[in-house]
């Protein structure tokens, strides 16, 4: 995933790497916060129409990409209790796992297009394959099926739109640009709250089918609205293609930590995502509360990507990611595995809490990677190398946490032990990235 912006000039921070290419003539001078200078165009105006209208194309661009994979976890119950009702939980969760993990792989290559032609030609692609995508999937019966239209070619568009949108907006803003990129990407928790409530409602009078189609053009509409609205700030720069470009940033320490961790906190994360609903069901909760949770979860998330992205702006961001991701192993660990059986509360209250921590991933994890970009013509690179990496662990999260249901007899306790876990090391992973670049005293970063 490619962004275009102006990063934070930062001061009193230890290079990331021996060789960060910068020079003299082309570096800001150091600013009030914590991170590598980089080269300057002008200042982003934080604000105005043209930023503000990319903020909107953008919060359509999440509403369409990532809220539709904030929700598959409601698919997969449609598609583990129907359709694919004679498969294990371990081979049905390939699916949301291959969607996540194409989404995430191909980001890289959708960065360096970035970087090259800019969001509209991004855009345009995205929009057809990830409508064609889901237009496919309706439409859809076999396991085959639904892996090629939903978890390849959906994801393939969804990523390309995502990586248009993030990329974008961070040209327009600089002391707000974690604000900024939390109310873009509250976009995705609203769409994970209103999805799942409305293939629930759809489903029992126009059939499933029907369903995914209305959500594909409701998708088409708003996608067509970010193609109208979205620009970036700067024009498109080509380069040639270079692969070794895609690696070179995790020869840094800092890097590399929080690239790991948020791999870590990634696979962690879509764990309670994908398996709530099964697991609420399994408690005895019945069919349409349970298909609420996954709305609950998102709806509390919409404030937790847009109020850690302010006091983030304010506090320091790596020191905001730190925490929330640490709460987030809490409520895993604390809430979910001692939850009574048959306490409906206790999973609202665990589905509230773990929205909330959980929400600063998808805001915030573009602001600590341009935090660290030592130059703008290396933020595309450096942000598809991070998804890159994150990419693993959205591919082997789920089939994991699958296969732990299965060895369990169909209990969940080994699978929330397994999130909890992961979220546990990924936050802690981001501590020591932070502990790298300014030590272990407190200060804005």
């Amino acid at each position: 995933m490619a962004v275009d912006t102006d990063t934070d000039a930062e001061k009193h921070l230890k290079p990331l790497s021996a060789g960060s290419p910068s020079s003299s003539s082309d570096q800001l001078p150091p600013g009030p916060e914590l991170g590598p200078a980089t080269t300057a165009v002008s200042p982003p105006p934080d604000g105005g129409f043209r930023a503000w209208c990319a903020v909107l194309g953008a919060w359509c661009c999440l509403f369409c990409s990532f809220g539709w994979i904030n929700c598959i976890g409601i698919f997969e119950a449609q598609y583990q209790q129907n359709q694919l009702s004679a498969y294990p939980p371990g081979v049905v969760a390939w699916i949301p796992s291959i969607e996540v993990f194409v989404m995430y792989l191909t980001m890289p290559i959708h960065g360096k297009l970035y970087d090259n032609y800019g969001p509209k030609p991004l855009l345009y692609a995205g929009t057809l394959f990830h409508v064609f995508g889901l237009m496919m999937a309706s439409l859809s019966t076999e396991y085959y099926q639904i892996l090629l239209s939903q978890s390849i070619c959906s994801a393939i568009g969804a990523a390309a739109v995502f990586s248009a949108a993030m990329g974008a907006v961070g040209g327009w803003f600089h002391h707000r640009r974690a604000l900024a990129l939390g109310i873009v990407a509250s976009g995705s928790s609203l769409s994970a709250c209103i999805l799942p409530i409305m293939v629930t409602r759809l489903g029992p009078l126009v059939g499933f089918a029907w369903a995914l189609r209305i959500c594909a053009f409701m998708f088409l509409f708003l996608l067509v609205i970010a193609c109208l609205v979205l620009e970036s700030r700067h024009p498109p720069k080509p380069t040639p293609w270079e692969l070794m470009a895609f690696f070179r940033p995790l020869g840094e320490k800092a890097f590399l930590l929080n690239a790991v961790g948020l791999a870590f906190f990634s696979g962690g994360m879509f764990v309670p995502f994908n398996f709530l609903v099964l697991e609420a069901q399994y408690r005895g909760m019945g069919s349409d509360l349970a298909n609420y949770q996954i709305a609950i979860l998102n709806g509390v998330s919409i404030f937790g990507r847009i109020i850690p992205g302010w006091l983030g702006d304010k506090v320091g961001r790596f020191n905001v990611m730190i925490v929330t991701t640490a709460l987030s192993a809490v409520a895993v660990l604390a809430l979910w595995i001692p939850a009574p059986t048959d306490s409906t509360a206790a999973t609202v209250v665990f589905a509230s809490v773990f929205g909330f921590t959980s929400g600063t991933f998808v805001g915030m994890t573009p602001a600590l990677v341009l935090q660290m970009s030592p130059e703008v013509r290396e933020m595309g690179i450096r942000l598809g190398t991070t998804f890159g990496v994150i990419s693993i662990a959205a591919l082997t999260s789920n089939p994991i946490a699958g296969g732990l249901v299965s060895r369990d007899d169909g209990g969940y306790l080994y699978l929330k032990i397994f999130a909890g876990l992961a979220l546990g090391v990924g936050s802690a992973l981001i501590l020591l990235s932070r502990c790298v670049q300014a030590g272990w005293n407190w200060r804005r970063i």
